[in-house]
C-alpha cells in the first residue's frame, strides 16, 4: 500500500475550479463571430438533439450532448468546444450560448439557502429512466480525487435524511410516481437539481411518448448541471459556486 501510494502520488484535486482538462474533453462551446453564409444551417441539421438555432448561432446546453457533430459540419469552423467545465447555473436561459457568451456563472443562492444548506447539504439521487452515464459520474464524486464530502455535501440513502434531490434521466413515465413520492419524502425546505441533458430537456429522448415531465413544470428547479454525462467537476463547481463556498 505504501509503494502504491508513492507511485500514484497525490490523487486529490485540491483546486476544483482551476483544473486544466485534457484535450479530448469537450466543455463550453465557443462560437466564432465570423458571419455564416446566407441560408447556412449545416450545424443545426447535424445536431441530433436540435440544440442549435441559427441566425445567429445559439447552442442550448440544456439539450446539447456535447458530441462534435456541429463543429465538424460547420464549413466556417465557427464552433469549437473548449475545456471549460464550469457549466452549472440556476437560471435555465443562462444555458443558451451565443457568440457573446464567454462564461456561464450561476447566480449566488439566496441568504436563506446559504444559511440552511451552506455548511451541510445532503442529497438523494433519483435515476428517472437514466442510462447510468450520469449516475456513474455522480458515484465518482465520493472517490478520493473529487471528494465531494470535504465541502459538506454528501449523498444519502433515504430522502427523509436529505435536503434535496438530484434527478438524472429523461423522467420516464414509469418513474413519475416514484419521483414525486421521493420529493414529497424530503423535508422542507428542499432543493431540486437536474443533472444531464436528459433531466434538463429530455435529451435524446425528447418528444418520446414514454417520458412524463410534469414534475419539471410543477416544481421549482434550483440548479441545472448540463452534460451527457456531466463531468464530476461540473457538478462540484455548480454547487459550490451557487452556494458561494
Amino acid at each position: 500500500m505504501i509503494k502504491l501510494r508513492i507511485l500514484q502520488g497525490d490523487p486529490i484535486i485540491h483546486d476544483v475550479r482551476g483544473v486544466t482538462m485534457p484535450g479530448r474533453y469537450r466543455g463550453l462551446p465557443e462560437i466564432g463571430k465570423t458571419p455564416c453564409a446566407d441560408g447556412c444551417h449545416f450545424c443545426a441539421d447535424a445536431c441530433p438533439v436540435r440544440a442549435i438555432e441559427t441566425d445567429p448561432v445559439r447552442i442550448d446546453l440544456g439539450k446539447c450532448t456535447f458530441c462534435p457533430a456541429c463543429a465538424a459540419a460547420c464549413p466556417e469552423k465557427k464552433i469549437r468546444f473548449t475545456g471549460d467545465y464550469r457549466l452549472g447555473t440556476n437560471v435555465r436561459d443562462e444555458l443558451v450560448v451565443d457568440a457573446e457568451k464567454e462564461r456561464i456563472r450561476p447566480e449566488k443562492a439566496s441568504a436563506i439557502i446559504k444559511r440552511v444548506f451552506g455548511k451541510s447539504l445532503k442529497l438523494r439521487q433519483v435515476s428517472a429512466g437514466g442510462c447510468n452515464g450520469c449516475e456513474l459520474e455522480l458515484n465518482a464524486l465520493s472517490n478520493v480525487n473529487f471528494d465531494l464530502g470535504r465541502y459538506g455535501i454528501e449523498f444519502t440513502a433515504s430522502p427523509r435524511h436529505a435536503d434535496g434531490i438530484v434527478i438524472t434521466g429523461p423522467l420516464s413515465s414509469n418513474m413519475s410516481d416514484a419521483l414525486e413520492i421521493c420529493y414529497d419524502a424530503v423535508p422542507a425546505p428542499k432543493i431540486v437539481i437536474l443533472t444531464g441533458a436528459c433531466a434538463i430537456s429530455g435529451g435524446v429522448f425528447s418528444g418520446s411518448d414514454e417520458i412524463n415531465r410534469d414534475f419539471i413544470a410543477k416544481h421549482k428547479i434550483d440548479l441545472y448541471v448540463p452534460g451527457c454525462p456531466p463531468h464530476p467537476l461540473t457538478f462540484i463547481t455548480a454547487i459550490i459556486d451557487w452556494l458561494g463556498k
